[in-house]
């Protein structure tokens, strides 16, 4: 447990930055008197380990330190591997297919060699058919596009019942997309609902 605690302890110190040994506590389920002395266990192994003292002060890595180092364990490698093997039609919807496949790859490749095999093992083991649905709705990749760029849109456009959103989220459930509206986000709308869509030039305020 204790060496799973340490990989996990690098890992976070890696990709997040400074922490706290308060906030170190809180992410790995410890008190922080453990995390003192799993910092002096990191150093002890020779790992640039830096500790600041004060308000400001906290816990990182010196030295631009970087490790390949997963942590996974086998169970976690073969869920890993269905995790990059399931195919995921949501991602076509939104225009982030082919983003998506190049993202496994390099995913897959920054693995070490033990756990690649893993995952390639567990890949020949649980195998997933991809899906044989209809193309996907183009609107929900607008939708996606206005999202990011804050795009005002009219939904039902050009009927009587059109209506202006600002969207902010599109969400997926039980086979249905539906458009969160910044206007009124606690009424989300069903895709099926929402008919012909406009993108206009516009952008909404942040």
């Amino acid at each position: 447990m204790r060496a799973s605690r340490l990989l996990r302890m690098l890992l976070l110190l890696q990709n997040r930055g400074r922490m706290t040994s308060a906030q170190l506590a809180q992410e790995l389920e410890v008190v922080p008197r453990t995390i003192l002395r799993d910092v002096d266990a990191l150093t002890e192994a020779g790992l640039p380990i830096i500790v600041t003292q004060g308000n400001q002060g906290g816990i990182e890595l010196g030295f631009r330190y970087r490790t390949r180092l997963t942590g996974l364990a086998t169970d976690e490698a073969e869920a890993m591997a269905v995790i990059l093997t399931r195919p995921l039609p949501e991602l076509d919807a939104l225009g982030l297919g082919a983003a998506g496949a190049r993202a496994r790859s390099k995913m897959l490749e920054s693995f070490p060699d033990g756990v690649r095999a893993t995952i390639d093992q567990a890949r020949s083991w649980y195998r997933f058919a991809a899906p044989t649905d209809a193309d996907p709705d183009p609107r929900i990749a607008a939708l996606a596009l206005a999202i990011k760029d804050r795009r005002v849109v009219r939904i039902r456009a050009g009927s009587p019942r059109q209506r202006v959103v600002h969207p902010v989220a599109v969400s997926f459930a039980d086979g249905v997309w539906h458009l969160v509206d910044g206007l009124d986000p606690g009424h989300p709308t069903s895709l099926q609902d929402c008919g012909d869509i406009n993108v206009s030039a516009k952008a909404y305020p942040a």
